[in-house]
């Protein structure tokens, strides 16, 4: 089949890959003719089969690009895979303030709009599948009226996640789609049916926008719930947070399933926080009984405040004479290189608020070798699989807090598991009050 993609950021361009690979004529069209090349990939995805890198599998494709009015031109299906951004207050890495706000759809309505124009003046009908994320009525009411009646529009959002983007695309759970058109459903299940035999759901364009932001906002939940039980097992002598998640995750008949279901950091990305937060500014405007969205963002953010708490505590602890503190990981996951929506981040952050300089280092990132070489309280924010090798080199005399319980004792280095019992940690207590006034625990660093 002949495809268009429009957008060729961190979503469109593995899945424009994904198609060509399954025999598909692909077309890619960006507004940023940086990213109209298959030389490179900013972003750190692996191939379909486990390869660490699309790069050969992209330069060796037959995908290829064009303007836009080409991309309509050639395509029987166009792809609009365009960004809905957030503002970086309500990407999850800074305190929820007290103001909500709605995705930007700006580029999306563009794009839609001159999709539109180069159909109509093209004089044929042409099936337009929109896949950005956007909140339920947003089609409606932002969409529908900029596409003449040669636009067949339907909407359907992936559930994919960066770094697996192609495997998630070909191997999904079900696939959504939101309809509007008979014809255009058509040609999307026959699109499909070279991909995989999964599920097509099927309903209406409102009930897609709803079931997208659901169902990320329901990992959050999750992610949420497994670091409370975290935190209790930390406090707890005789707890151990793996031993009763693992316990809970064998319940899947009534619990669903063990993803997500262990503690650690906050989620992020560019999907969860700010869907949770663009929900909660969804409340407000429908006058819900209850935020439960902002409940959960609530959460996630108290939950990385005690988490500084701890390192907090055992900085002052150890009785260092300088304020610098050290983060290993800025990615929002291992496996990834991305940033958007980092739970490292936003530790970073609320340790910069107590008054802590914060270094971060990440390899997946950072150019060179990691620069930490002196005694320090040190967080391990995202699991990157280089910290837990046993050739991972932590400067000596420090204390290494770790959230993810992967890191082997060593001899040179305390290593804090966190939601293990208090053990011999009574250090985590020591300022117990600094819940309450938030007073700096950080010593004055010696002239």
């Amino acid at each position: 089949m002949r495809v268009g993609m429009v957008g060729l950021g961190k979503l469109g361009t593995p899945v424009a890959l994904a198609l060509s690979l399954h025999g598909h004529d692909v077309m890619g069209f960006d507004l940023d003719p940086a990213r109209m090349q298959k030389e490179s990939f900013p972003h750190r995805e692996v191939g379909p089969n486990g390869e660490p890198s699309i790069e050969p599998l992209l330069a060796k494709s037959t995908l290829r690009f064009g303007s836009l009015d080409d991309v309509v031109a050639h395509a029987e299906v166009i792809f609009v895979a365009v960004q809905t951004p957030h503002e970086p207050a309500y990407e999850g890495v800074t305190r929820i303030g007290d103001e909500r706000a709605d995705f930007d759809y700006r580029y999306l309505k563009g794009a839609v709009a001159e999709i539109s124009q180069a159909v109509d003046a093209l004089g044929e009908d042409r099936v337009v599948i929109v896949i950005s994320t956007v909140l339920p009525g947003t089609v409606r009411r932002e969409v529908l009226p900029l596409i003449s009646e040669r636009v067949k529009l339907c909407y359907n959002p992936f559930f994919i996640a960066m770094g697996t983007t192609i495997r998630d695309f070909l191997n999904p759970e079900f696939v959504l789609f939101g309809l509007r058109d008979p014809e255009a459903a058509e040609t999307a299940r026959k699109l499909y049916a070279t991909l995989h035999d999964r599920p097509l759901y099927e309903t209406s364009i409102e009930n897609a926008e709803l079931i997208k932001v659901a169902y990320n906002t329901f990992i959050t939940m999750k992610v949420c719930f497994a670091n409370t039980l975290m935190e209790i097992c930390h406090k707890i002598d005789g707890c151990d947070v793996d031993q009763v998640t693992g316990a809970l995750a064998l319940a899947h008949d009534r619990l669903l399933s063990p993803a997500y279901l262990s503690g650690g950091m906050g989620d992020g990305g560019g999907c969860h926080p700010r869907d949770n937060i663009a929900l909660s500014w969804l409340a407000r405007e429908l006058d819900l009984s209850y935020d439960w969205f902002e409940g959960v963002m609530r959460a996630r953010e108290n939950q990385t405040d005690w988490l500084a708490d701890l390192v907090s505590a055992h900085h002052a602890a150890r009785g260092f004479t300088h304020n610098r503190v050290g983060i290993y990981g800025r990615a929002f996951k291992a496996g990834t290189n991305l940033t958007v929506g980092s739970p490292s981040t936003l530790l970073t952050n609320l340790l910069v608020e107590r008054g802590f300089e914060v270094e971060v280092y990440d390899p997946q990132i950072d150019a060179g070798a990691c620069p930490f070489d002196e005694p320090r309280v040190y967080f391990v924010a995202t699991k990157h699989p280089e910290f837990a090798a046993a050739d991972w080199r932590f400067p000596a005399g420090s204390t290494i807090i770790d959230p993810w319980r992967y890191i082997a004792p060593r001899a040179d280095v305390e290593v804090v598991p966190v939601g293990l019992g208090r053990s011999d940690l009574a250090a985590d207590l020591r300022h117990v009050a600094l819940r309450k006034g938030r007073a700096p625990v950080v010593p004055r660093p010696e002239a």
